[in-house]
């Protein structure tokens, strides 16, 4: 049954909803800025038995704040934000279910096994999940890497995700074009997702009420979950409430 996921997004220290399209190094178009840090949230999901969220640090100036949420509720959150394995270890240890890798597989634009194959000695392949986020392309959806700024060759279909599903336990797949916006999800991309995907998926992108994460269920046949960030209430937004979320994760 399709899931609703939680997130912590993390821009320049803070917690924070932005739009995905719009971050580069100067910064980001920001529809939310949270007055409270990373560990209220992870207490928060906890408290509600919310699994399976994940923490984005967005850019540099973030390590502290997700070290705070992961320290919050150990075992009970995924980090993701310029993992590679170098650092990986670190995370896990600091209490990450799992690492999110994604710019640090690619080398050149291309997607490297040689560092498919460094990043899963440290973690296993239980515990780390490939953000295969994406944009929109002339041939579907390709993957985008270094904050979503740089379009790869490597296409969102079956082939890629079957070659993939065998290196990781879960996708995390972002909609950068729609990300942020709350103009509702890419339907097409999350049909895709849900014929194409062997093992869980989660999806960001566009989400703005009940009716999307219902939508996300129809359109997937139930095999894809959704993130829900800049409509929440929780995160400034009015189109859906942590509670509703929190009822339909316990239907």
């Amino acid at each position: 049954m399709t899931q609703f996921r939680p997130c912590i997004d993390l821009h320049q220290g803070k917690v924070k909803q932005i739009v995905g399209g719009s971050l580069n190094d100067q910064g980001a178009d920001t529809n939310y800025v949270s007055p409270y840090d990373a560990a209220y949230y992870a207490d928060l999901y906890q408290d509600n038995g919310l699994t399976g969220g994940h923490v984005i640090a967005l850019g540099p100036g973030n390590k502290e704040e997700a070290l705070m949420a992961l320290n919050a509720w150990p075992q009970g959150l995924q980090f993701g934000g310029g993992v590679n394995n170098e650092n990986a270890a670190e995370f896990l240890e600091a209490g990450a279910s799992h690492v999110i890798v994604t710019s640090y597989l690619f080398e050149g634009g291309q997607l490297s096994s040689d560092r498919l194959e460094a990043i899963k000695r440290e973690t296993g392949t239980e515990h780390l999940v490939l953000d295969l986020s994406c944009r929109r392309t002339e041939a579907g959806w390709n993957i985008a890497t270094d904050r979503w700024q740089t379009v790869t060759d490597t296409q969102i279909d079956k082939a890629t995700l079957s070659e993939l599903a065998g290196h990781c336990s879960e996708f995390l797949i972002h909609a950068a074009d729609v990300e942020g916006l709350q103009a509702g999800i890419d339907q097409e991309l999350v049909t895709l997702l849900g014929d194409i995907a062997s093992i869980p998926v989660t999806y960001a992108g566009g989400a703005r009420s009940m009716e999307d994460l219902m939508l996300v269920g129809q359109l997937s046949n139930d095999k894809v979950d959704l993130t829900i960030g800049s409509a929440l209430d929780i995160f400034g937004g009015n189109g859906i409430t942590l509670e509703e979320c929190i009822a339909w994760n316990r239907r």
